[in-house]
């Protein structure tokens, strides 16, 4: 092994010890967050009332580590509204891998439910709540620590750290509310509301931080007569995890950007604060939603991260004739 990518592996377990031994976690960020919606908010659950099955698969910064998949994540998701309830319901599972052969890894499993409000002919409320089952896991014999180093040799002692356990599970519990229009929307989730503690080492914080996101958008018909030829979409997108809320969180991130479609073709562009520019082409039909993102690193990883690939396919199914008046969103599916 090169000393290159000896530097490149250390920096990589480094950031995973310093989440193992300090608890610092961070969620999966997802750049086609609409194409992701029960994960982005809970509220989101049952807005275009039938059926609907998701899947995404994100490959996040591949050329860091000899071979690659340093930050891996899956999910699949299935939502749709019912009468019966007023409102709709969701299931979603999501695995997460980090490091070289997946040595620390994230199972998650979610119910979801929202209750759908008319206030009037124009304005619709949703409200979200979520409860999680979540299991972690970390491959200690993967792991690499300071009292294995010799200055000349490299990694030849064995380790004197006693590992406390190979996983943790727990309950995590997330909420979310969203307003719309025909033409605007917006909403606000909390995730991780009772930051339920992970716990590998015997360390001072081992919760898991709180995340706020707030999301908005606007769509703009390019002929208002026939609105359903195409439009473009001015979005922002902010989250923030760890810290309280406060002015030093653990993970910060900022999405301002735009979509537009034309027919079934769809396309957009985003500016992911001092970190990344995020390209989008995709392919929205009545009954199949398939897109793909890019994500163009800015920061000084930009030359080894390799960028990062996001990939949504999105199946939609009829239902039957809606018994009460309904009004679908019209936020992008990206």
């Amino acid at each position: 092994m090169s000393v290159r990518q000896i530097i490149k592996v250390i920096a990589v377990w480094c950031g995973l010890m310093s989440a193992v031994e300090y608890g610092f976690s961070q969620d999966p960020i997802y750049s086609q967050f609409y194409a992701n919606p029960l994960y982005l908010n809970p509220a989101l659950a049952g807005v275009e009332r039938c059926p609907r099955f998701v899947m995404n698969y994100r490959n996040q910064w591949p050329g860091v580590a000899s071979g690659g998949g340093n930050y891996v994540t899956y999910s699949a998701s299935y939502d749709q509204h019912v009468d019966a309830l007023s409102g709709g319901l969701g299931v979603m599972l999501m695995h997460d891998r980090e490091g070289v052969s997946g040595i620390f890894k994230t199972t998650r499993a979610s119910a979801i439910y929202s209750y759908n409000v008319a206030v009037n002919r124009k304005l619709s409320l949703r409200f979200g709540g979520e409860a999680t089952f979540f299991n972690k896991s970390i491959d200690w014999d993967q792991l690499t620590f300071g009292d294995m180093i010799d200055e000349r040799y490299g990694f030849i002692y064995p380790t004197q750290e006693t590992p406390v356990r190979n996983s943790v599970s727990g309950v995590d519990f997330s909420a979310g509310a969203l307003a719309y229009t025909k033409n605007f929307y917006g909403g606000v989730a909390v995730h991780h509301l009772t930051e339920p503690k992970e716990r590998f080492l015997n360390a001072a914080n081992t919760q898991l931080p709180r995340k706020l996101t707030a999301h908005a958008g606007w769509v703009i018909p390019i002929n208002k007569r026939y609105p359903d030829e195409g439009a473009v979409s001015p979005n922002i997108l902010f989250q923030q995890q760890g810290g309280e809320f406060s002015l030093n969180p653990t993970a910060q991130q900022l999405y301002l950007g735009m979509y537009a479609y034309k027919g079934p073709i769809v396309g957009g562009l985003w500016y992911r604060g001092k970190d990344a520019f995020v390209a989008l082409v995709g392919i929205h039909t009545d009954y199949v939603r398939f897109g793909y993102s890019y994500d163009i690193t800015t920061s000084n990883l930009s030359l080894q991260s390799g960028g990062t690939h996001e990939v949504s396919l999105a199946l939609l199914f009829d239902c039957k004739p809606q018994r009460r008046r309904f009004r679908p969103i019209a936020c992008p599916k990206f």
